[in-house]
């Protein structure tokens, strides 16, 4: 992008190490500095609580940023000092509201990029109202856009959001089960929240999905937050003889609500649990039990993108973090670096990136390339967001250096992601 808000159409592999938007001299350090300000970046991200698992690399990430920006940009001619204000919000909604306030009124940011879905609603109204440019990603885009009000024809003001859409999500699980021979049950559970209602809404949702599909639901509805007694759902799904499991919950629901369920005698052929099993993590405390269990895929290493701002390809990025973190890659790892990609990119399009407005449209008509994909703003049939791509996979035990590596078995709704492997029952060879 030029520093005069003109794109610069790039190629995958058209970013050099050396920078994002190198041509310009948009990130490199300041031979002679002009008279300049300061550009401040707000960011909230699930950095504890119950969704830590996501925000896991996000730290690691954030300080790869702070060095890359430690000399500040240069933009139109002019030098800017960066400087990013990180914000916990601790996965709860109430937290967020509390640091969205921070980042909009006291720090008075001009740019505000999210990675919880928490952190998104809760400073919707607030930067909309405000005239501060936010960019969330991490939810899908129905769970960040339909809470909020929002009408997919008139996005909002001031905030954007680019991640896949729950209805990726459902078609990939359909599409997996499909795979399997079965009898077509399927014993559902979700979570209170927006997500698990957005997935359990009987018209857009897992239930319509399925019955597309041919398949039967058995639900057991919706379960609080502090759950850890499943007994009751299981019972029925066991007594009705479901052969596939399905909903929403996290790690610390799914663990329990599986062991519970093979202490039941509860033996399914296969399990897509949205948002449960992501991580590696969780899969220690399941052993073999792990086996099969099938997810959504936003991202791997064998993604076929790199980072607009470092040049790395996905599976580079993924070798730097195990090589200096010891921990296996995850999926955010891909997403929270791609955030600060496309608020980068969104500064560099911008006319003038302490103009709200300026930074707002720049945002609105930015289509660049990322280590997730392409995040097409631009384009999009949605005001307001860039819908991603995802695929469906499988953990499997390989014995590989981790002991559960995931498998990309369907890549019918993103062609461009390679397979890995069939699809098989769970515990299968």
């Amino acid at each position: 992008m030029s520093g005069h808000g003109k794109p610069m159409v790039l190629n995958r592999r058209g970013v050099l190490r050396s920078g994002a938007a190198a041509s310009v001299g948009l990130f490199a350090p300041a031979i002679a500095r002009a008279a300049g300000s300061t550009i401040k970046i707000g960011y909230i991200g699930s950095l504890s609580g119950i969704r830590a698992a996501f925000g896991e690399t996000e730290s690691w990430t954030i300080e790869k940023i702070r060095a890359h920006l430690a000399a500040g940009l240069d933009h139109g001619g002019r030098h800017y000092d960066v400087e990013l204000v990180i914000r916990d919000n601790q996965s709860d909604i109430a937290r967020s509201a509390t640091v969205a306030q921070e980042l909009v009124l006291r720090e008075r940011c001009n740019l505000v990029l999210v990675q919880d879905g928490a952190g998104a609603i809760a400073i919707g109204e607030l930067a909309d109202a405000r005239g501060v440019p936010t960019i969330s990603t991490m939810l899908p885009w129905q769970g960040w856009m339909f809470p909020r009000g929002g009408n997919p024809g008139q996005g909002f003001p001031y905030t954007f959001h680019f991640f896949a859409g729950s209805d990726t999500v459902l078609t990939n699980f359909v599409q997996m089960f499909d795979m399997l021979e079965t009898n077509k049950k399927v014993g559902t559970l979700y979570l209170d929240n927006p997500a698990g209602q957005g997935l359990m809404h009987p018209e857009v949702g897992l239930p319509a999905a399925l019955a597309a599909g041919g398949y039967q639901e058995i639900t057991a509805g919706q379960f609080q937050e502090a759950t850890n007694d499943f007994s009751a759902a299981i019972a029925q799904f066991r007594d009705a003889g479901t052969d596939i499991l399905s909903g929403f919950m996290y790690p610390n629901h799914f663990i329990p609500f599986w062991n519970q369920a093979a202490q039941a005698g509860l033996t399914p052929k296969a399990c897509a649990m949205a948002a449960a099993f992501l991580f590696p993590g969780p899969l220690a405390a399941l052993g073999d039990t792990a086996d099969g269990l099938a997810t959504e895929v936003w991202w791997t290493p064998r993604f076929p993108f790199g980072s607009s701002i470092t040049g790395q390809s996905a599976a580079e990025l993924a070798a730097e973090w195990e090589a200096e973190t010891g921990q296996q890659w995850t999926q955010p790892l891909g997403y929270g670096h791609a955030l600060w990609e496309v608020g980068l990119a969104a500064i560099a399009r911008s006319a003038d990136p302490l103009d709200p407005e300026a930074l707002r449209d720049a945002i609105a008509g930015l289509s660049t390339e990322t280590v997730v994909g392409p995040v097409n703003f631009a384009q999009s049939p949605v005001k307001n967001v860039a819908i991603t791509g995802l695929v469906g996979g499988q953990w499997r035990r390989l014995g590989g250096s981790h002991p559960y590596e995931l498998q990309v078995v369907n890549n019918a709704t993103m062609p461009a992601i390679p397979l890995d492997a069939e699809m098989v029952p769970l515990g299968g060879a």
